[in-house]
């Protein structure tokens, strides 16, 4: 890691299973509330919700996509979420992501492609000198150009 600092080990680490699949030709129409790992390879149209375990974790793939908010503590994502973002842990936004809402994380990784149409907020429990920022950012093509 950067400056050498070492990883919360208070932090429960995701998931390394997927105990639920929605598969690519579903689409469902309702909340969902779930425990574990969560892969979306279809549509889901209603709030996506972790219960209570702070090691769930939620993959939505290139095919996938969630018209609602989420809140899980770990989230992949490489298709499509259309609502707020909320993570207690890590976000990773692949090439093919397109989040339209907030997004509100403890940790974030972001690759080149990746979209967000919103509001980026770090939610750290204490910032560090490296993380000055205290409000959200909003990013433009124009501060992205400077």
């Amino acid at each position: 890691m950067l400056g050498g600092k070492k990883p919360d080990e208070s932090q429960a680490r995701p998931a390394n299973t997927i105990d639920t699949l929605i598969g690519e030709g579903a689409e469902l129409k309702g909340d969902i509330i779930f425990s574990g790992g969560l892969r979306i390879d279809g549509k889901i149209r209603g709030n996506v919700t972790a219960k209570g375990d702070s090691s769930s974790m939620l993959v939505v793939s290139d095919k996938g996509e969630v018209d609602g908010s989420v809140n899980v503590p770990h989230v992949t994502i490489n298709g499509a979420v259309n609502g707020n973002l909320n993570s207690s842990g890590t976000v990773e936004l692949q090439p093919n992501a397109r989040i339209t809402g907030d997004v509100n994380y403890r940790q974030l990784k972001m690759e080149l492609g990746a979209s967000v149409n919103g509001n980026l907020a770090c939610d750290r429990d204490k910032p560090s000198a490296a993380s000055p920022l205290k409000t959200p950012m909003s990013v433009t093509k124009e501060a992205v150009k400077n």
